[in-house]
């Protein structure tokens, strides 16, 4: 009996942190983010954009995404790549494997609640994790390493033509 007690003292909190966030909705990122004109996003160009996520975490939840305007698409609507910085092996964050131009970084005018937005220039030739050696091409997909999917990217829309990201999704290639 004194087994079975000290047993549930250790299991069922573990438990409670694993399983409950799922159900109260917690650690979720619902709220879109507004990164301001697309004019902020040159075309067939990838920015590093650096953002805050959420007004109420504060700093923790600063958040990178590599985005790149493709132009317009068929429909005539712009149309973006927006990739999530977060490797899919282990969520060490993804680093662009070419020349930044920090020079050119420069902190733009956005509705972000709570923070500012960042944008710098970027030439990737590919993605990389520096964690495992996780490797992906310029359009998120796996190429090398332990993950075994693409990048996460995120889901977007125009609105007063400012660039709102919504949540992040997952893609097979």
């Amino acid at each position: 009996g004194v087994g079975g007690v000290i047993g549930a003292a250790v299991v069922l909190p573990s438990l409670g942190f694993a399983v409950l966030p799922s159900f109260t909705g917690e650690g979720i990122e619902t709220n879109d983010v507004d990164l301001g004109p697309i004019e902020n996003f040159p075309e067939g160009t990838w920015v590093i954009t650096t953002f805050i996520c959420s007004e109420r975490q504060g700093q923790v939840s600063t958040r990178t995404a590599y985005i790149r305007n493709n132009g317009l698409g068929t429909t005539k609507e712009p149309s973006f790549t927006i990739i999530y910085s977060r490797c899919v092996h282990l969520g060490c964050p993804v680093q662009a494997g070419g020349p930044r131009e920090d020079e050119r970084s420069e902190t733009v005018e956005s509705d972000i609640e709570g923070g500012e937005l960042t944008v710098t220039p970027v030439q990737p030739a590919g993605f990389s994790c520096p964690c495992h050696g996780g490797a992906y091409d310029t359009e998120g997909n796996r190429t090398a390493g332990p993950p075994v999917r693409a990048l996460d990217r995120y889901t977007f829309e125009i609105s007063d033509g400012n660039l709102k990201l919504l949540l992040p999704y997952s893609v097979g290639e």
